[in-house]
């Protein structure tokens, strides 16, 4: 087997989103196979039980870095007062959402007041600001998105990283639509950053067509295929419960990313790519 040569962020999205889907985090987390989260402030499972579970596992060790999941995308609502546009008090579905970024009709002062609201949040739970900020159906990348989390990003969490979504170099044939979406808007969400002084990761996958339900095992290890040192794959493990089918259409695949990541044949693939999970500075 290759020796672990590249360190990496594995980050499981999404947790809020349900006591279930925090649950199964945490317990990854626990066992140190991810080594990194973001926290849905805008979603209704954050409570002080449930951000206190998650902060208590770095007691000690630092086992995981937390960051803001920005939600910015129907069922969820706003923190903030006054957001708009919105559907029945709620944010804007995901391709309405798009369209409406695309085309500049979004607030810039609102989103900003939002995106400050949801890192305040977070500062309120945790008690400090994110490592790391990221967004929910990666709506951060969208035009007039992106530029309001940069600029909160600057302003409220300085030493915090922002993740773009552009794949490795020499990645070779682009995979899905949804890949070259990603990196498509990620060129423009690096250049803006370098502007700010904001730091990215160096890479990034995950990326997969949920909906057919495939092999998860037979598809992870492509991820990790020229991820250089400090690059980030994006991961949804969970179990499935009532609260989280009534929010989100990515269920029974959470369950299969969750056995596998729990399984023998994880680690098995992480050496035989010479790749190991980089450790968080500070508990």
């Amino acid at each position: 087997m290759a020796t672990a040569s590249r360190k990496i962020w594995l980050c499981a999205d999404d947790y809020g989103i349900s006591r279930s889907v925090n649950a199964a985090i945490r317990e990854l987390i626990l066992r140190e196979r991810i080594n990194a989260t973001s926290v849905m402030t805008a979603a209704a499972h954050v409570g002080a039980d449930e951000a206190d579970a998650l902060d208590e596992l770095n007691a000690g060790k630092a086992r995981a870095a937390l960051g803001l999941h920005v939600t910015l995308t129907g069922p969820f609502k706003p923190l903030s007062e006054g957001f708009k546009p919105l559907s029945h008090g709620h944010f804007l579905p995901l391709n309405k959402m798009m369209r409406a970024a695309a085309t500049r009709r979004l607030d810039p002062a609102r989103l900003t007041i939002e995106i400050a609201t949801q890192v305040e949040a977070f500062v309120m739970a945790f008690g400090r600001p994110p490592d790391f900020i990221d967004g929910h159906q990666h709506v951060h990348l969208f035009p007039q998105v992106r530029d309001a989390v940069l600029k909160v990003a600057a302003e409220a969490a300085p030493d915090a990283w922002i993740r773009q979504c552009g794949r490795p170099r020499g990645a070779g044939l682009r995979n899905s639509r949804k890949e070259l979406v990603l990196d498509v808007l990620s060129l423009g969400f690096r250049r803006k950053a370098r502007q700010l002084g904001v730091a990215t990761n160096p890479a990034f996958a995950g990326a997969y067509d949920f909906d057919n339900a495939p092999d998860f095992a037979a598809v992870f290890p492509r991820f990790l295929a020229g991820l250089p040192d400090g690059g980030l794959i994006m991961c949804h493990p969970g179990f499935v419960d009532a609260e989280l089918k009534r929010l989100d259409s990515l269920t029974d695949q959470r369950e299969r990313e969750f056995n596998y990541f729990n399984s023998d044949e994880f680690p098995r693939a992480l050496a035989e790519h010479g790749v190991a999970l980089a450790t968080p500075e500070s508990a």
